[in-house]
């Protein structure tokens, strides 16, 4: 089965970090062990780091991560006018 790794890099406002981690962290609860998800805390940034279903991955990065976003850009800073909220790396994971 392939498998694709997401690292989204996320800049919370002060004020709103340990909120968004702590979101960042039950996101990624009660998943498959076979699609893991990491939270990194790295100075002012929270990063995720997700495996997906390659097969799934378009549809339901679509629908869950941009409706989840949706509901949190208020705690965000943007990191410029064209990534805004997030920095997304994806590629196709090699094990």
């Amino acid at each position: 089965m392939a498998k694709k790794l997401s690292i989204i890099r996320f800049k919370p406002k002060p004020e709103h970090y340990e909120a968004f981690l702590n979101d960042v962290i039950e996101n990624g609860k009660d998943r498959d062990p076979e699609f893991p998800h990491f939270c990194v805390r790295a100075g002012d940034e929270v990063i995720a780091v997700v495996v997906r279903d390659a097969d799934n991955f378009e549809q339901k990065a679509q629908d869950g991560v941009v409706n989840w976003l949706d509901e949190r850009r208020p705690m965000l800073q943007e990191y410029d006018p064209v990534n805004r909220h997030t920095i997304p790396l994806s590629g196709d994971l090699v094990e």
